[in-house]
């Protein structure tokens, strides 16, 4: 169905976030805004990347969207309200990386 890929600036992220505090609660969860910096960002460029994926010409609700880890560390996305059902038919892949002041992330959605 679609693939995307996000790269941010770690601490240009961290900027933003100063500057607009009222970004955290907008873009994350609660589970998710108790992370690091770079966990954060990584998350940031995962809910971009989805919405790459989805070729989302409409925002969509970025609490709807939760980025979680399996016990081994994967990350994976759980949905809920509008994405959820929006994705009900998908499998969505998810991978993160952030090093060296840069975090990535690449989003696979596949229709079943």
């Amino acid at each position: 169905m679609g693939i995307g890929i996000d790269v941010v600036n770690i601490e240009r992220f961290q900027e933003s976030l100063e500057r607009t505090p009222s970004m955290v609660d907008r873009i994350f969860t609660p589970a998710e805004s108790a992370l690091k910096i770079a966990s954060l960002a990584a998350r940031f460029a995962a809910k971009e990347a989805l919405a790459k994926a989805l070729n989302a010409k409409a925002a969509f609700n970025w609490q709807h969207v939760e980025i979680k880890s399996e016990a081994t560390g994967k990350p994976y996305f759980e949905f809920t309200g509008e994405m959820a059902e929006r994705l009900k038919d998908n499998k969505v892949h998810l991978t993160l990386s952030h090093d060296a002041g840069i975090a990535s992330a690449m989003v696979i959605v596949e229709e079943l």
